[in-house]
């Protein structure tokens, strides 16, 4: 969808901003740039809609050379937020939103109907805020307004620059979020521009790490957290780069051990002469359907062996995770309930019990994550030695 090739941007006092870059965005993707200040990101992404143009090189949006495109007609086929939202003050959230697609010919009473519809997808009820103005908003509000405007003439392309970086980290990271499921949604090809690498890494499915006006490494951010391309990249992105990446890094099935099992209605005693036979402390319970209910521990089950059934006695299970999880949710999890280990169920199901992840195997998956990363095979091929 776009493309960069050789390209440079160098200002008349011989200041070079970007120096022969060469890559590629893909339809659909969201492709992070990340650096310090004055590295040449947020000029990148500006030559996209030429608000920059470059000295040398050529850019292509969806196969065409952008340099032969009329800069307006350019601009209103690419959705654009930047940090301090821009909105109109003296029009309302619903007319702001409603102005690209009026611009380009929409019919007003549509441009409106197709505002509000925007706004209820970003979590702005258009009859409770569509007739409010931007002063009347919160931070956060108004750059989810930037967003819906950005999208109202449905672009094939966003371009975000800091777009959450004015609001405190509490708003930013529901902000993170609901973007996040919005791009589930809408899959729009997104340059978005920022210099926190925990940005970076939570929203993108590539980086494009910036060193001085060049381009460091260009990878999934898994890969640029677990193998960095060089010096620069491994203290850009901080000696704690291994937690990072447990942000980045999902629950597998092959991740997970198999405990004791028991379900609802099995006698007590059966529980018991279970959990003797595995050496086991506690027990997972499973409904007839296999689905996860809870878990009973030995002391339990020794101590009513001879009573009732499994279902009069389970306790509740408050520490669990879908597979796909990632594991930064997982280790906060465990660290919330002060859990020794979490149940993993089937995401797709109703709660179809898979297994338990537990810190050691936790850290193995971490482990092999990294070594699969760097060697480019799948983490079932890898192997980690344990300690025990």
């Amino acid at each position: 969808m776009i493309r960069f090739e050789h390209v440079t941007k160098r200002y008349a006092d011989g200041t070079t901003a970007v120096d022969d870059l060469s890559f590629e965005v893909a339809a659909g993707e969201l492709v992070t740039l990340v650096g310090p200040s004055g590295c040449g990101k947020t000029t990148t992404m500006k030559m996209v809609n030429r608000l920059i143009e470059p000295t040398d090189g050529r850019i292509f949006l969806d196969g065409e050379d952008i340099s032969g495109v009329d800069p307006v007609e350019l601009r209103r086929r690419i959705g654009y937020v930047i940090q301090q939202v821009g909105l109109f003050p003296h029009k309302t959230v619903l007319d702001n939103t409603a102005t690209v697609p009026h611009l380009l010919g929409v019919k007003k009473s549509e441009a409106r109907l197709r505002a509000a519809e925007l706004l209820d997808l970003v979590g702005l009820d258009p009859k409770v805020y569509g007739s409010r103005y931007p002063e009347q908003l919160s931070g956060g509000q108004r750059q989810r307004v930037g967003v819906a405007r950005a999208l109202a003439a449905d672009p094939p392309v966003l371009l975000m620059d800091e777009p959450f970086g004015a609001v405190d980290p509490v708003v930013r990271e529901r902000l993170q979020n609901e973007f996040l499921k919005l791009q589930s949604q809408v899959r729009k090809t997104v340059l978005f521009v920022t210099h926190d690498i925990e940005e970076a890494v939570r929203l993108g499915d590539r980086i494009a790490v910036y060193g001085q006006g060049t381009i460091e490494q260009f990878d999934a951010p898994a890969v640029v957290l677990g193998a960095p391309a060089t010096p620069y990249v491994a203290d850009f992105v901080g000696a704690d780069r291994g937690l990072k990446r447990l942000s980045v890094t999902p629950i597998e099935e092959s991740d997970l051990e198999q405990p004791p099992v028991v379900h609802l209605d099995d006698p007590m005693r059966t529980a018991a002469q279970r959990l003797a036979d595995q050496g086991a402390r506690w027990a997972v319970v499973l409904d007839g359907e296999d689905n996860l209910h809870g878990w009973i521990p030995a002391e339990s089950a020794n101590q009513r062996g001879k009573d009732g059934t499994v279902r009069e006695h389970a306790r509740r299970m408050e520490a669990w995770l879908p597979v796909g999880a990632s594991l930064k949710q997982a280790f906060s999890t465990m660290l919330q309930h002060d859990a020794g280990w979490i149940a993993v169920i089937d995401d797709a199901g109703e709660g179809r019990f898979l297994g338990v992840l537990t810190p050691a195997r936790l850290h193995e998956a971490l482990r092999r994550s990294i070594d699969a990363d760097g060697r480019r095979v799948s983490r079932r091929e890898v192997e980690v030695e344990t300690v025990g």
